[in-house]
């Protein structure tokens, strides 16, 4: 691998956040404990344990094509977002809440929550490439191939998809990578308000034949992603905007995942914990030696460790390496102690060796 490649490789692993924009503040994305995950019915009752610091109201927004600046007029449109994560599922789910006085469902372009990701920081343009000259051969091989933009119609309107995703994947808005669902009780022209719940799934790599080939984003607890969204507002005007409101107050954050904001993917909240909970994983160093390492991985205050190993061995190690002297299946057990008392994680013919 040459030397040039291997330092663009570098730059896109390792993509600051000042490559982003808003640096002065990272927003915040709730864990959701895996016993309550959103329901995607249109509600909002499964959001109520998100806290409030989490919603992220109109007044974030800036338009950037009208040049309206800051949004204030919550009489012509409000709205607010929440985005939650849950460990173990590479999706993001989000619960939108809008009032608009004019909802325009117009098929081709109409009222749009559009949204865009980078879940691995990767940086740079994603709808258009200008080292490729030929426009059908930029969509093919570049757009929304490393981050992916989703213009959700709000609502869709009869008869059309509710998202347009601008890249070459249209298959990453439908499940099993998507799902939605709406909750409103006005018609075309009529003011009033929409709840739309859905979740989408980000890609470091998403071609255009297909999700054979594909990488999902990987969400892990602490890492930040790119993230933001822009509300088209067009009111009676099919053509041109009313407004367009966009959190990372650049135009061209549809385009460019550096012009995205930085979002964390929250811990789980203390009130979702057990004050101890035993965990832990484990890695075959040497299948030949029968060695393996393995990682406590439990959560509070701890004080001392027990692993028994199946084999009529022990130990009190946090993290140790053992060798078994025969191949099979063992049952392994970590028992740790602290403050709150004791806790204790068995994996049945997990650890298996030759």
């Amino acid at each position: 691998m040459g030397t040039l490649l291997l330092t663009i490789l570098s730059i896109l692993v390792t993509a600051p956040l000042s490559a982003l924009e808003r640096t002065d503040r990272v927003f915040e994305v709730f864990q959701f404990p895996a016993d309550m995950i959103p329901r995607i019915d249109g509600q909002t009752d499964d959001w109520e344990i998100v806290p409030e610091r989490y919603a992220i109201g109109a007044d974030e927004l800036m338009d950037t094509v009208k040049g309206k600046g800051i949004h204030t007029d919550k009489q012509d449109l409000d709205v607010r977002v929440k985005v939650g994560w849950v460990e173990g599922l590479n999706r993001l789910y989000f619960l939108y809440e809008a009032h608009d006085d004019y909802w325009n469902m117009h098929y081709r372009r109409g009222d749009i929550f559009e949204v865009v990701v980078d879940g691995d920081l990767s940086g740079g343009p994603y709808i258009n490439n200008e080292q490729i000259d030929d426009d059908l051969e930029s969509h093919f091989a570049f757009k929304g191939v490393h981050a992916q933009n989703y213009h959700i119609f709000t609502p869709p309107g009869e008869g059309r998809d509710w998202v347009f995703v601008w890249g070459c994947q249209p298959w990453v808005g439908h499940l099993p990578y998507a799902n939605h669902a709406y909750s409103y009780d006005f018609a075309e022209g009529e003011s009033g308000s929409l709840v739309l719940e859905f979740w989408i799934t980000p890609f470091d790599y998403a071609p255009y034949d297909g999700p054979a080939r594909a990488v999902e984003s990987r969400l892990v607890e602490d890492a930040i992603i790119g993230l933001s969204w822009s509300v088209l507002d067009y009111d009676e005007d099919d053509r041109d905007y009313e407004g367009f409101w966009n959190l990372s107050h650049q135009t061209r954050m549809d385009s460019d995942a550096s012009k995205l904001c930085a979002f964390r993917l929250n811990p789980l909240d203390e009130r979702f914990r057990k004050p101890l909970e035993a965990d832990w994983s484990f890695q075959v160093l040497d299948m030949e030696q029968r060695r393996v390492a393995f990682q406590d991985l439990s959560r509070g205050e701890i004080t001392s460790w027990l692993w028994e190993f199946d084999d009529g061995n022990t130990s009190n190690e946090q993290h140790p390496i053992h060798e078994y002297e025969q191949g099979g299946e063992y049952i392994v057990v970590l028992t740790v102690w602290g403050p709150a008392g004791e806790a204790r994680r068995v994996k049945v013919f997990d650890v298996v060796v030759r």
